[in-house]
């Protein structure tokens, strides 16, 4: 059997050229990107030193950097889970004041990357800050007559993730709490189920599945953060592996530990794929109607806004603030043709990663698209699920596995032109633009690739089969039946690439190249040699092209909820 399913697979490859052109293009693809990944498991097998490098990270590196990293994951689970879910479940069950404002000012905080936030409050509240000052200006304390919270710890790294990344659970459970219907309610109420014990027994049950994926969506946000870990001086996994990296100059231990952080976010993909493939979201007819909202009045209407507005205000509003606050005294030392520098940079390679990403999301898509039946297309997609698991991967991590087969690369060239030419090479690919664009194309393939793919299913075969008809090339059918209406989608996947890029922080700080920074790179080094003021401006930029995501979320939720779909 397999055999024969082998010879007819070859058999339509002969047969269709271009289906032929579509795999190899497939298979070159997803190896490009599951090269990096490789590179970082290869360290476990390598030799010499391998076994005892890596006995000595077990010793003395990975068990503290698991201990910090789990306590730090744990708290983020259990933050975002408390916010996520309340906020999902006000905003989709009840009616108050302000409710659709918050429907969409919910998301504001996925504009704010986490170092950010991270540096905003770091200067106001610190010891030096200005509610510290003005404490002890007022009560005329002196250091150890009060108690106040420090910032830079385990716990100030917790609250900056849960502010920053709740709606992601937010997203998931409002969706899932909507499916309510008002047939379950009703069914609670005649069994003589009381409000709480409906939510309890009914609702909860309804979207666990939504929130626990959220949840680990969360989670492996933050497994995946340098700067604000860094910025905390926390010893999580990603920041052991740029020490390891650049600090200790030890190549090999930083595989390793990338090599380990990898095998958690894999197992953590694993579990939130099986999560949200048993999640089932109900989509009320019109003879299965959704429940009515609880209408809120007096105290509850402002405790329910209250409730809402605190993630909005100490997830984005204070933090868009603090830095406009921290810009005020700088603005007039802005060097504006250095920021103009770093401006150009940033947009460039934002450019440039969305151009590439698009090239090869068109042409993968296409290739699925060509290749519908048996085996090829199993391949194809395969190669796509491949391709698409760089997103879950860490830029650290990313980093590293790009980094360490280039390198060899470079330094075997050099040999050999030396060798034979006496002339040297140098390193042409390590800390390259080339190195650079590798790194974006694996960590936002899906990004770009789910955006496009929603819009290339609205193409039918029959508008191909009536432009045929028409004597159209496929050539001029993509030009003027496809590209119209892929428009939309091209366009946002484009944009969504250029904002990850923009905020992307551990995989530029590695695979740069020399004196090429970018404004993420830039408000890093600024707020670390404790020039925040300096770093505001480049912040606040990152911030405003973190909005226009948002944006585009706002206003597909704003279509669902006009057209009362709960998708």
């Amino acid at each position: 059997m397999p055999q024969a399913l082998t010879r007819r697979t070859f058999g339509m490859l002969r047969a269709e050229p271009g289906m032929a052109r579509a795999l190899a293009l497939a298979i070159v693809c997803g190896a490009a990107v599951a090269l990096p990944v490789f590179s970082v498991f290869a360290s476990f097998w390598r030799g010499g030193a391998s076994g005892d490098t890596l006995q000595h990270l077990m010793a003395t590196v990975i068990p503290s950097a698991l201990l910090e990293t789990s306590l730090l994951g744990l708290a983020v689970v259990v933050g975002v889970v408390a916010v996520g879910a309340a906020t999902g479940w006000l905003v989709a069950t009840c009616e108050f004041l302000g409710r659709r404002t918050f429907e969409w000012a919910l998301l504001l905080p996925l504009a704010m990357p986490a170092y950010i936030v991270a540096y905003a409050y770091t200067d106001y509240l610190q010891y030096a800050g200005p509610l510290q000052t003005a404490l002890r200006d007022s009560f005329q304390w002196q250091r150890g007559d009060y108690w106040f919270p420090e910032i830079r710890s385990l716990g100030g790294a917790a609250f900056v993730f849960i502010v920053v990344l709740y709606p992601y659970v937010y997203l998931l459970a409002r969706t899932a709490f909507l499916a309510r219907t008002a047939a379950m309610m009703d069914a609670a109420r005649s069994l003589g189920q009381t409000a709480w014990q409906t939510w309890w027994r009914v609702n909860l049950p309804l979207a666990r599945p939504a929130i626990a994926a959220g949840a680990l969506l969360a989670l492996m946000e933050t497994l995946a953060d340098y700067g604000a870990a860094s910025y905390f001086g926390l010893q999580t996994f990603t920041t052991s592996i740029y020490r390891a990296w650049f600090s200790l100059g030890d190549r090999l231990a930083a595989s390793q530990l990338a090599a380990v952080l990898l095998l958690l976010v894999l197992m953590l993909f694993f579990i939130e794929h099986r999560v949200r493939g048993r999640a089932r979201f109900f989509t009320p007819t019109a003879s299965q109607r959704p429940a009515a909202r609880a209408q809120l009045r007096g105290r509850r209407s402002a405790g329910a806004l209250a409730l809402c507005a605190l993630p909005v205000a100490l997830g984005f509003v204070i933090p868009v603030l603090l830095l406009l606050r921290l810009l005020g005294p700088a603005w007039q030392a802005v060097d504006w043709a250095r920021y103009a520098r770093w401006l150009a940079n940033t947009l460039s390679i934002g450019v440039a990663a969305a151009l590439v990403a698009l090239v090869v999301v068109l042409s993968l898509a296409y290739a699925a698209r060509s290749t519908t039946r048996g085996a090829p297309n199993t391949l194809v997609r395969s190669a796509v699920r491949l391709m698409s698991l760089g997103y879950a991967v860490p830029g650290a991590v990313i980093a590293v596995g790009i980094l360490v087969p280039l390198a060899d690369f470079d330094n075997r060239l050099d040999q050999v032109m030396r060798s034979a030419l006496g002339v040297s090479t140098g390193l042409l690919l390590t800390g390259s633009v080339f190195a650079l664009l590798y790194g974006y194309l694996v960590r936002y393939f899906a990004v770009a690739y789910q955006t496009v793919e929603a819009g290339l299913a609205r193409i039918t075969p029959a508008m191909d089969a009536s432009a045929r008809s028409l004597g159209s090339t496929p050539f001029d059918t993509f030009i003027r039946v496809h590209l119209p209406i892929l428009r939309p989608s091209v366009l946002a996947a484009c944009l969504l690439v250029f904002v990850d890029v923009m905020k992307e922080l551990p995989a530029t700080l590695v695979l740069r190249p020399f004196n090429f920074d970018t404004l993420a790179v830039i408000a890093y080094q600024m707020a670390s040699d404790e020039r925040l003021g300096q770093a505001a401006l480049p912040a606040l930029t990152i911030v405003a092209a973190g909005v226009i995501p948002v944006t585009l979320l706002r206003r597909a939720i704003s279509r669902a909820s006009e057209s009362g779909s709960h998708a």
